[in-house]
């Protein structure tokens, strides 16, 4: 694509890591429709970086394998230095097809999002495996619970930001590969406006980790998300649990004191460590989300 010296340009960024085998492709395929394609080449040992340069990207190399999340992070930082007016995210491995481009482009160019999700759930064009779809709807209904945005498909990595998401973005370099659950917690703290558009994903390629440990690294992800991003939520709702327990237990406690007119002394016990441990826990969970709303607006 040509652009005038005047205008702010479109930007894909790609994590790479020992992906010479696509890489390529996928450059030349990206630039049809964008004005740059930054590759941050993750400390590949194949010929990634090389292949990538010669495709006519712009490659940044990390000298050791730092992870995706920290892989992003290095692109968008590049991205807002070149003053980026649209960034895509696209994978490095052929699973996305940058034909597709325009359609997670318009609803930003049109300003009715912040962020497009291309969805592989939202039309019946992807041939997915079975159990591919069992594990990502599991993880879009916990990262859905856990960060009060509602997704189809919270694990697609095909992305569009704006330049306001583009700004407000920045993910824990420990995120690994629940870069794509951290930014729905993302887009509820900066309130940013978010959309899915339906796409084509390819599974030609076996899985390259294992899928259950995957799953396990994004539950981790969300898990350290809650208690950071809704703490009141991550600590309010056990506290409030066994709070109720230990009160149930104490209405148990006095029934049989009616009874029997005897001390039920274990279920006494339990009924106070549960009722104690639970206020402790709610009071934290207000405590922290107090704190946290207040840097929040503090820091505006």
């Amino acid at each position: 694509m040509t652009q005038s010296p005047t205008t702010t340009p479109r930007i894909a960024v790609i994590a790479a890591y020992n992906e010479d085998r696509f890489i390529g492709s996928v450059v030349i395929k990206t630039l049809e429709h964008v004005d740059h394609a930054i590759v941050v080449d993750d400390g590949s040992t194949d010929q990634t970086a090389v292949i990538a340069t010669h495709a006519g990207a712009i490659v940044i190399q990390h000298e050791q394998n730092r992870g995706k999340a920290q892989a992003i992070n290095t692109g968008l930082q590049r991205a807002r230095a070149m003053n980026a007016a649209t960034v895509i995210l696209i994978d490095a491995d052929g699973q996305h097809d940058p034909g597709e481009i325009p359609t997670l482009l318009a609803p930003i160019e049109t300003g009715q999002a912040d962020l497009v999700v291309g969805s592989r759930f939202l039309g019946t064009r992807s041939r997915i495996p079975r159990w591919r779809i069992l594990g990502q709807h599991a993880l879009t209904l916990a990262t859905n619970v856990a960060s009060g945005v509602s997704l189809t498909d919270s694990q697609s990595g095909y992305r569009a930001l704006s330049q306001n998401a583009l700004h407000a973005l920045r993910f824990r370099p420990e995120g690994g590969f629940s870069i794509e659950s951290e930014m729905q917690f993302l887009i509820q703290q900066h309130r940013l406006a978010v959309k899915e558009v339906p796409v084509t994903m390819t599974y030609d390629e076996g899985p390259k980790r294992n899928p259950f440990s995957h799953g396990m690294q994004v539950l981790n992800g969300i898990i350290a998300m809650v208690s950071q991003h809704r703490p009141l939520f991550f600590f309010g709702v056990p506290g409030m649990i066994m709070l109720l327990l230990g009160l149930g237990m104490g209405v148990i406690v006095v029934d049989r004191y009616n009874q029997y007119e005897t001390l039920a002394v274990g279920y006494a016990l339990i009924s106070i460590m549960l009722f104690i441990v639970g206020v402790q826990t709610l009071f934290t969970g207000i405590i922290l989300h107090t704190i946290r709303a207040f840097l929040a607006d503090n820091g505006r």
